[in-house]
């Protein structure tokens, strides 16, 4: 059975060839850029610990963090950009419909990692609002990688989401 993102025509050039794929689901009443900003805002104390972490792990792996992150702004719904090539925090716009999808993607040497938000329409002004991580790999590390902090993935992109739909 496909999901809400699968279907959509624009994600298909994404999904193709994915080494993984999971989809995340919630509802509220934000518009996208209220989601997204509320999403990409969510950087609580223990992540910033989990990229500590991580910048040891990457170094096993020959590869290199450039940086920890010092913390996510809170972003407004007009800071999210909606123009591709332009940066959304870590990532980088792909493409995007206002009030329909967000794309956008993060490339190291070891994978690179597609985020697809999409919105589904439903009744009384609700919406529901579909997260989707694609992940191709590059080398032998990519696998590697993913598999370990795959764990913490699900659970930071499950409170993302819980983020995004929070009052302002």
């Amino acid at each position: 059975m496909s999901s809400y993102i699968q279907n959509l025509e624009v994600a298909k050039p994404y999904l193709r060839d994915a080494d993984h794929y999971d989809e995340k689901i919630i509802e509220g009443e934000q518009s996208l850029r209220e989601f997204l900003a509320g999403f990409l805002s969510y950087y609580p104390a223990w992540i910033k610990v989990l990229y500590g972490i991580r910048a040891g792990f990457v170094r096993l792996l020959g590869m290199k963090q450039e940086r920890i992150p010092g913390g996510a702004p809170r972003l407004k719904p007009s800071d999210i950009n909606f123009e591709a090539g332009k940066p959304g925090t870590i990532f980088v716009v792909d493409a995007s419909q206002e009030d329909s999808y967000w794309i956008a993607s993060a490339t190291d040497k070891h994978l690179t990692a597609n985020l697809i938000i999409a919105v589904e329409p439903l009744a009384d002004g609700r919406k529901r609002f579909h997260a989707g991580t694609v992940v191709h790999y590059h080398n032998w590390a990519g696998p590697v990688y993913f598999n370990v902090i795959r764990p913490f993935h699900h659970l930071v992109v499950s409170q993302m989401m819980k983020a995004g739909v929070q009052p302002a």
